[in-house]
């Protein structure tokens, strides 16, 4: 293969190789940045499920504790224990699946403030003065201590539990900026590959149009034209340029054809 076959041909492919090199890297791109985000909106799932668990065992212990103490209800006894091992299980499992734990230290504290309220409750809970306790076991008689207890130590302790569980719902968002960041590089990576070959693609159409009309479209042209004088008025069969590869043998045969024509036949 050689002359304008050959050059044309490498001017497609050329094209060719262009898109298809962009594409794979668009695609390897594309396939970074779509991981990434699934693993940012599970990561986000994960935290706001981990977050509603430890809120539903504080309320559900909450609840209990104030059956508890106010209206001396003891089967909020276990109920108690089980709602504080459920809230501390759940950290457990956030503590280790967080990327960055000190988000998590407040709620920590906050956790072990209201384990200890409460086991100190349930543990020395029966020590009140006998008046108490038997209005306690009255159904539906509030516990004037346990009130004061719930009111003075408890719902402080509570309240800050859960303000630390809505700091960590939001708190965590800010670990996921770093990672929306590079998503966002990712996706510049991957649209730039396609930009760029776009605009070699554009130049590389552009410079296959200037060769075929210069070594090609125009020879071709002018060689047409002189050829049609010279048959209708027998002028000189004259193409200016600069002609090469098969252009230049049309030409030559061209003239051969002529030169051949005008010798006087045998």
């Amino acid at each position: 293969m050689t002359g304008l076959r050959k050059r044309v041909t490498v001017g497609f492919l050329s094209i060719v190789c262009l898109l298809f090199f962009s594409g794979m890297i668009s695609l390897l791109e594309l396939g970074h940045l779509s991981r990434d985000t699934g693993e940012i909106l599970k990561a986000n799932a994960r935290n706001i499920e981990l977050a509603k668990e430890m809120l539903d065992a504080a309320h559900e212990q909450n609840v209990a504790l104030i059956r508890l103490s106010v209206f001396g209800d003891r089967s909020g006894d276990s109920l108690c224990r089980v709602c504080m091992d459920r809230l501390e299980n759940t950290l457990l499992v956030a503590q280790n699946e967080a990327l960055d734990k000190s988000f998590l230290d407040s709620l920590a504290f906050a956790t072990t403030e209201l384990r200890l309220a409460t086991d100190n409750y349930l543990a020395f809970g029966d020590l009140r003065s006998s008046d108490s306790l038997a209005a306690a076991q009255t159904p539906q008689r509030p516990d004037s201590l346990g009130i004061k207890w719930y009111n003075e130590e408890y719902d402080a302790l509570y309240g800050r539990l859960t303000a630390a569980i809505k700091n960590y719902m939001t708190s965590t968002q800010s670990s996921l900026a770093p990672r929306a960041e590079q998503m966002k590089k990712n996706a510049y990576r991957a649209v730039t590959p396609v930009l760029i070959s776009v605009a070699v693609m554009i130049a590389i159409v552009l410079m296959l149009y200037y060769f075929m009309s210069i070594y090609c479209v125009s020879p071709v042209v002018r060689m047409n034209k002189s050829l049609g004088d010279w048959l209708s008025f027998r002028t000189p069969f004259n193409v200016k340029g600069d002609l090469k590869d098969e252009v230049l043998e049309l030409k030559e045969r061209i003239e051969t054809l002529i030169n051949q024509s005008k010798q006087p036949k045998a």
